[in-house]
């Protein structure tokens, strides 16, 4: 284990290019859902199932990875997945049917979907905890990247070689950054679990913890506010100022210039601030935020409170992510995993909710209840921080 927060640096900016390719891997497909309707003769409704089937792949298969990666080693996994990933990418270009890229998709999700996990891990393992919330914050900036230029490369590479030229560059991007990291997986000396122990223990272990049970309830209560309502700033903004498609997308991407500056100001927010104050400095922002685009006077604050909230969000989420590293220190690919299921879970609910919500009341009283969800929330994780670190990890005996 590190104990500067600083080695190895050569798997750490490794692992963030896999974090940017994870990212935008998640997100390339959705400007092409009209150009892949109309070369399938289907709507844009039905190719829609190829975002579908990338999303349950990459939720669901979390349960899978994370005790894979504590048994075979973390790094080992995250590059085999990568390497299958970039297969699975490259043949969806050679797809005759909505069914079959939509097959191909679900078996890209399923291999990308270990990298973010399984490198959040394998950060835990290798920095120690006094340091880990800085590196695990510059590492959160590569998946952000990705996820914020995702559409944006997907679109541009579409318009200029056809939809197929997107998927075969997501293809070898995968397959050139699982080279690389190959070199490193053959020498890490991460650690591993040992003997076998059957996943559903793991996991009972986990949840029965003091220490996880309440980061697991923050991270799936975080996910249900917070993207269940950010899903819906693209359609208020679009209805209340009748934006174009594409100025609505650069709106909704400021959120990742938000995450990004937090990225570059984590360890001076950290150092100032603590974990608590942090955690309870990125409810309020995200308070703040949502009220500011349940009014939303203007465009130019709408596009400020995106952004802010970016910086609120992450906050509190790095925050989580750090905690979750610690919540079984003996079985850190399981631990993450669970608390990303958690989050997937939470933000599938949020999203059919909020809908809901939506539908009833309309926009505003959905975006105030979200930030005020969000700040009690952070109030009373913020109280628990302390008694977190005096509670033992999961076991397993």
């Amino acid at each position: 284990m590190s104990h500067d927060g600083t080695a190895p640096r050569r798997a750490l900016l490794l692992l963030a290019c896999a974090g940017f390719v994870s990212g935008a891997s998640m997100r390339v497909a959705e400007p092409l859902l009209p150009t892949l309707a109309r070369e399938f003769g289907a709507g844009v409704r039905e190719a829609s199932v190829v975002l579908a089937a990338f999303s349950v792949a990459y939720g669901s298969f979390q349960i899978v990875h994370g005790p894979l990666g504590d048994r075979v080693g973390k790094l080992r996994l995250a590059t085999a997945a990568m390497l299958l990933a970039a297969v699975a990418a490259m043949a969806c270009a050679a797809a005759s049917s909505i069914e079959a890229l939509s097959a191909l998709r679900f078996a890209t999700g399923m291999f990308s979907g270990a990298i973010i996990p399984l490198s959040l891990a394998w950060i835990g393992d290798h920095v120690d905890y006094a340091h880990r919330q800085a590196v695990l914050g510059r590492f959160v900036a590569g998946t952000l990247l990705g996820q914020s230029f995702g559409p944006l490369l997907g679109g541009t590479l579409s318009d200029l070689a056809g939809w197929h030229a997107t998927f075969v560059a997501l293809g070898a991007a995968f397959l050139l950054v699982g080279f690389a990291l190959a070199a490193d997986a053959r020498h890490d000396r991460g650690k591993t679990s040992g003997a076998p122990v059957a996943a559903w223990r793991q996991y009972l272990a986990i949840l029965r913890s003091p220490r996880a049970r309440p980061v697991l309830f923050t991270v799936g209560v975080e996910g249900f506010l917070f993207f269940g309502a950010l899903g819906f700033v693209g359609a208020y903004a679009h209805q209340r100022f009748g934006l174009s498609d594409t100025a609505t997308g650069v709106l909704v991407a400021g959120f990742g210039v938000g995450g990004v500056a937090y990225s570059l100001l984590v360890r001076q927010l950290v150092g100032r601030l603590g974990e608590a104050g942090l955690v309870v400095a990125g409810g309020v922002t995200l308070l703040g935020c949502f009220l500011a685009l349940a009014c939303m006077p203007l465009l130019a604050v709408a596009a400020t409170a995106v952004g802010v909230m970016g910086l609120g969000f992450y906050m509190l989420h790095n925050t989580l992510q750090t905690r979750a590293t610690e919540m079984a220190p003996d079985a850190r690919g399981a631990g993450v995993s669970f608390f990303a299921l958690c989050l997937f879970l939470g933000q599938a609910a949020g999203v059919s909710t909020f809908g809901l919500m939506v539908e009833r009341f309309g926009y505003r009283w959905p975006f105030v209840a979200a930030g005020a969800g969000l700040a009690a929330l952070a109030w009373w994780f913020s109280a628990r921080l302390m008694a977190l670190r005096s509670r033992p990890p999961a076991g397993y005996g």
